[in-house]
């Protein structure tokens, strides 16, 4: 199983790091140790300023490659809401080097994800999420602010990849990213329902 993240598809989150817009879907993977075990997030030694970045998660239930976009809705039957943990600094820091920066995004427990739901309950072309840190919204998202929407990401990926089932897409976060601190809480919602309760240690 594999994780497959998109960046900057939010126009106003790649606006707030100063980063391009995109014209192609910009793309990570973390490995599957990435997966948060439980609902308690420890901190990096490594880092002093990690991020919380909140995301809509289709998980793949039928392989391919080469999918078209007009096939791609036949791929995945359910999603979820994950947070992306970025270690900023270390980012910035191997960015400025011109390295990868797999280091700050793919670390063991770095990728939180909800309990996942049928997409035929949700309108995915206008779909609100948000991210409430400590009791005060942080970031509020709809999946029809997305520049490459699912099926467009899954048709794209396919290219390079081979998608299998299990593999896990986070599509990309909306503007509102912020530091987390030892003993936040951060709480994610679907909708009008909580479906994400993370503690930061």
């Amino acid at each position: 199983m594999k994780i497959i993240c998109i960046g900057r598809n939010y126009s106003k989150h790649a606006k707030e790091l100063g980063n391009e817009i995109p014209e192609k879907p910009v793309i990570f993977i973390k490995p599957d140790t990435a997966l948060l075990k439980g609902s308690d997030f420890y901190l990096p030694e490594f880092s002093q300023e990690v991020h919380y970045e909140l995301e809509v998660v289709v998980k793949i239930s039928k392989g391919g490659k080469y999918i078209l976009k007009e096939n791609a809705s036949r791929h995945y039957e359910e999603i979820a809401l994950g947070l992306d943990f970025t270690a900023r600094d270390l980012q910035s820091e191997l960015k400025s080097k011109g390295l990868p920066w797999e280091l700050a995004k793919a670390f063991d427990g770095s990728a939180a994800v909800s309990t996942f739901f049928p997409k035929s309950h949700y309108d995915l072309s206008h779909l609100n999420f948000s991210l409430f840190k400590n009791n005060k919204k942080v970031q509020d998202g709809c999946t029809e602010n997305m520049i490459f929407p699912v099926d467009d990401i899954i048709a794209f990926a396919s290219q390079y990849f081979t998608l299998r089932i299990g593999d896990l897409i986070f599509t990309g976060t909306p503007e509102g990213v912020g530091k987390t601190e030892e003993n936040d809480i951060l709480q994610a919602y679907l909708e009008d329902q909580k479906v994400l309760d993370i503690r930061i240690l």
